[in-house]
C-alpha cells in the first residue's frame, strides 16, 4: 500500500470555534500509530458525499448520515467506526455491499448510559426539578403536594437487558429494588445469576414502578411502547428512555402525561430530533426532558473515542476489529483484499 492508512473523522466533533467541543476523544492513538494519517473532513454535511470521503481508509462518524449514495464510488474506504452504539445513521447492508466494517463502541457507552438512567431514576423518585420550580418560583409551601418515591422494595423493570441493561442492574443493586427484565434473547440463567426476573413485556409494564428503556432501536421495537402497553402500567409509575426514541410512541406518551394515567417520564431522546420548539411534551410538568445529551461525560466521550480509534487501527493492521455490526461482510472478497493490503504494508 503506497501513502499512509488515512483516516477521516466527521467534522460535528468540533465547535465552532474549531476546537474538540467534547474534550479528548482519543485521537493520541491514531497520532502514535505509525503509518496512520487522519484529519477532520472538510465540511460539516449532514449527509457524508462521495467526493468528501472516497479518499479514506476509515471513517469516525459522530452523526452525519453514511448513506448508500455515500459511498458511491468509495472503493478505498474499509471501516465505518461509529461513535457509538446506536447506528441508525448507517445504511448497513450498504456498507456490506460495498466491502466495508461498521464497528460500535458498546465499551464507551455501558456505564456513562447506565448512570444517566440513574440519575434519571433519582431525579423522578425524588420529585426534583418540580421541587426545584418551586424554591425559585418562591412555592415554599407547596412541597406538601409533591412527595417523593422511594425506592426500597419498589419494582425496577428494565425493556432490553444487554450490556447497557445489565450494568443499569449492577448500579442500581445497592438500592434494594426488585430488578425485572424484558428480552427475548437475554440468557435466563445469567439474569438469574444476577438476581434478574425475566418477564413477559406486558408483564412487566404491570408490576413496574420505574420502566427503563435500554433495548435497540430495530423494525420490531419500533412504537414498542404504544397507546396500548402504556395502558398497562400503574398509575403512580414513571418511564425512562435513555436508548432510542421511537421505541415510544411519543403522541400517546403525551396523551398519558397529560391525563396522569402515570405519573411521569423523563426522556433524553425523541422520535424526531431535535424536538419541535412548540412539542407538547415541552409544556408539561411530569417530564424532564434532555437533549439526546443525558450522558455526556468525559468519560463517555473518551471511552467511545478509544474504543473507535482502537476498531480503526485493527483494520489499518488487517486485523478484524470487535464489536462489529455487519459480520456477514468479512466474507465480501473486496474488504478480504483490503485487510490483506493493510496486512501487507504493515510488514514491509
Amino acid at each position: 500500500m503506497s501513502g499512509p492508512f488515512r483516516v477521516g473523522v466527521t467534522r460535528d466533533f468540533l465547535n465552532p470555534e474549531g476546537k474538540l467541543g467534547f474534550g479528548d476523544i482519543g485521537l493520541s492513538l491514531l497520532d502514535d500509530a505509525p503509518g496512520v494519517a487522519w484529519e477532520f473532513l472538510p465540511a460539516n454535511e449532514s449527509e457524508l458525499s462521495p467526493a468528501a470521503i472516497r479518499d479514506y481508509d476509515a471513517l469516525l462518524v459522530l452523526a452525519p448520515r453514511v448513506s448508500a449514495a455515500s459511498l458511491q464510488g468509495c472503493e478505498r474506504l474499509a471501516v465505518v467506526a461509529r461513535f457509538g452504539v446506536g447506528y441508525d445513521n448507517v445504511d448497513v447492508a450498504a456498507c456490506t455491499q460495498n466491502g466495508v466494517l461498521l464497528t460500535i463502541t458498546p465499551e464507551g457507552v455501558r456505564r456513562p448510559v447506565a448512570v444517566s438512567a440513574l440519575a434519571f431514576l433519582l431525579a423522578l423518585s425524588h420529585q426534583m426539578f418540580v421541587k426545584d420550580r418551586l424554591t425559585r418560583e418562591g412555592r415554599w409551601a407547596e412541597k406538601l403536594n409533591h412527595m417523593g418515591m422511594g425506592l426500597t422494595g419498589r419494582t425496577l423493570g428494565l425493556v432490553g437487558f444487554g450490556n447497557i441493561g445489565r450494568n443499569i442492574s449492577a448500579i442500581t443493586r445497592p438500592l434494594d429494588m426488585r430488578h425485572v427484565a424484558h428480552d427475548p434473547f437475554a440468557s435466563p440463567g445469567q439474569a438469574a445469576e444476577l438476581g434478574v426476573e425475566l418477564l413477559p413485556l406486558d408483564d412487566l409494564l404491570r408490576q413496574s414502578d420505574f420502566v427503563i428503556i435500554c433495548c435497540s432501536l430495530v423494525p420490531e421495537t419500533r412504537h414498542l411502547i404504544n397507546a396500548a402497553r402504556l395502558a398497562l402500567m400503574k398509575p403512580t409509575s414513571y418511564l425512562i428512555n435513555v436508548a432510542r426514541g421511537p421505541i415510544i410512541d411519543q403522541a400517546a406518551l403525551t396523551a398519558a402525561l397529560k391525563s396522569q394515567s402515570i405519573a411521569g417520564a423523563a426522556l433524553d431522546v425523541f422520535e424526531q430530533e431535535p424536538i419541535a420548539p412548540d412539542d407538547p411534551l415541552l409544556v408539561l410538568d411530569n417530564v424532564i426532558l434532555a437533549p439526546h445529551a443525558i450522558c455526556w461525560t468525559d468519560e463517555l466521550f473518551l471511552g467511545n473515542g478509544r474504543a473507535a480509534c482502537q476498531s480503526i487501527l485493527a483494520v489499518a493492521a488487517g486485523q478484524t476489529p470487535t464489536h462489529i455490526v455487519n459480520r456477514p461482510v468479512l466474507e465480501v472478497p473486496a474488504l478480504r483484499e483490503k485487510l490483506a493490503k493493510y496486512r501487507a504494508a504493515t510488514r514491509t
